[in-house]
């Protein structure tokens, strides 16, 4: 802020909540909606066109997905897709096959998943990684044919 706003703020004598408005950042916004048809793409298309914000706008039908990529809040977006097409839609919960840093964690898979996604494994349903213990990992390299000073029992 310059010299002159910071003293134009002192001396406001209007309300007292400020005149700025803090600036909605450039969001891309990741819906999934069932599309059956052209007719239901039209309509999840123009349920979003007019929305103050919105920059373009992009539909996968074979995906389910619709692209919103604009000044926009992700909830709004949603809430507004919801009321005007009468469908169930929520965010878009699958990342990229090869974005996820464990992808056979369990929870991951979903039949309902795109080709080449997973379920994003950072929900707090999916279940961590199990881990083996110190015990369990001395037993099973104890019996490995690939240790040579290992116990031999016949």
């Amino acid at each position: 802020m310059g010299a002159l706003d910071h003293l134009s703020h002192i001396f406001d004598c209007s309300s007292g909540h400020s005149k700025l408005k803090k600036r909605k950042q450039l969001q891309t916004v990741e819906i999934k909606i069932k599309i059956d048809c052209e007719g239901c793409e039209r309509k999840v298309r123009r349920s979003v066109e007019g929305m103050k914000g919105v920059t373009s706008v992009e539909v996968s039908p074979k995906q389910n997905k619709l692209t919103v990529i604009g000044y926009v809040e992700p909830e709004k977006v949603v809430a507004r897709v919801a009321h005007r097409t009468g469908k169930k839609a929520e965010l878009w919960p699958y990342v990229p096959y090869d974005v996820v840093a464990h992808p056979y964690a369990p929870g991951v898979y979903d039949k309902k998943a795109p080709a080449g996604y997973v379920r994003n494994s950072e929900d707090p349903q999916v279940s961590q990684l199990a881990r083996a213990s110190s015990t369990e990992v001395r037993y099973t390299t104890a019996f490995s044919d690939e240790n040579p000073a290992a116990c031999v029992v016949m």
